[in-house]
C-alpha cells in the first residue's frame, strides 16, 4: 500500500487543499462548490436538497 497524505485547511467559504500531487483550492458553500485540484482539473459542484447533485470537470486531465 503506498504512502498518502490530504489536508484541509478552512478560511470561511475558501478551502486549501494539501496532498502529495500538490495544492489544490475550492470555493464556494454546500449548494455549489469551485474547485481547482492539483493536477490543474477544474470541478463545478452543485448540491441540491433530497440527495441530488450535479458536477461537471473541465480542464486537462
Amino acid at each position: 500500500m503506498g504512502l498518502s497524505y490530504r489536508k484541509s485547511l478552512k478560511f470561511g467559504p475558501f478551502r486549501l487543499n494539501l496532498s502529495r500531487g500538490g495544492v489544490g483550492h475550492s470555493w464556494g458553500n454546500r449548494l455549489f462548490r469551485v474547485t481547482r485540484t492539483a493536477d490543474g482539473r477544474r470541478t463545478l459542484s452543485v448540491n441540491l436538497p433530497g440527495g441530488f447533485h450535479w458536477r461537471k470537470t473541465v480542464g486537462r486531465r
